[in-house]
């Protein structure tokens, strides 16, 4: 399939009620799939993908068709987007101690690539904090520094150990022995 077969199969799998935030729908979609505006209807698409969950088809095709116009950013973000529908979501408030009072002196990347560790209440036979790897999604922003706060999406390497968490529960990040950050769960929701 070419990139505007991508597109107009994943278009398909919208409900025709869903808009946007800003109020367009996949019927604007189509309009800009009919100038050959692929970059903006894959840009759009994504922004319904947020309105309500969507099946993993629809994220396949939007994953295939960033890739195949050479956006990286996106096509990382449809993938990221297919594990949440296979494994769930979960997101979160996340402020990142300053560099005064934390080891990370550079912002970290927002793509993904990063899997710091989590104290989310377990602990070892011994009573110490049992850390949880999960990778970390910055949503709206390539980077985080050190001291800001911003919406986060977590994909734990064993998702069935954070089911039980409910939003509002705080849970800390690691990046070494020391709390590197502190996170309010917004979301949790299982597959």
């Amino acid at each position: 399939m070419d990139v505007r077969e991508l597109l107009e199969a994943a278009s398909l799998l919208v409900p025709e009620e869903t808009a946007a935030e800003n109020g367009l729908t996949v019927n604007d979609v189509w309009e800009y799939l009919v100038h050959d505006e692929w970059e903006v209807a894959l840009g759009l698409l994504e922004e319904l993908g947020d309105v309500r969950p969507l099946p993993l088809a629809f994220w396949q095709a939007l994953a295939t068709a960033a890739e195949q116009s050479g956006l990286e950013r996106s096509a990382a973000w449809c993938h990221w987007r297919c594990s949440e529908t296979r494994y769930g979501v979960i997101r979160a408030d996340l402020s990142l101690r300053s560099a005064e009072e934390a080891r990370r002196q550079t912002p970290l990347p927002g793509a993904g690539v990063l899997r710091p560790m989590w104290d989310i209440g377990d602990r070892t036979l011994s009573g110490a904090p049992d850390l949880r790897a999960a990778r970390l999604w910055v949503e709206r922003v390539p980077f985080m520094g050190p001291g800001e706060r911003a919406v986060v999406r977590l994909a734990p390497l064993d998702p069935s150990r954070w089911w039980r968490l409910r939003p509002g529960q705080v849970i800390t990040m690691h990046e070494d022995r020391t709390v590197a950050g502190t996170a309010v769960l917004l979301e949790v929701r299982r597959p």
